[in-house]
């Protein structure tokens, strides 16, 4: 859902803006997790939309590798 919030007042964006690059967060992840904290919602987890639980999870596998090698040589029948 997308929302456009108008006259959000000086010190609040500031606030925060400021939270946002101490956490290393966008302002509209720290936006929306502020207004969930002011809705009383804290106890929701929102839904993941990101990779982050797979990074670094990748294992070497011989037979994918294979598959991805053979999808590199050119037939030189079809490519004269």
């Amino acid at each position: 859902m997308q929302y456009t919030i108008r006259n959000v007042p000086e010190f609040l964006d500031t606030t925060l803006r400021e939270s946002a690059r101490k956490q290393g967060k966008s302002l509209n992840d720290v936006a929306v997790q502020a207004l969930v904290r002011g809705a009383g919602l804290s106890k929701f987890t929102p839904r993941q939309r990101d990779l982050a639980d797979m990074a670094g999870s990748w294992t070497e596998d011989p037979v994918f590798d294979s598959a991805i090698a053979a999808q590199d040589t050119v037939n030189e029948e079809m490519w004269p």
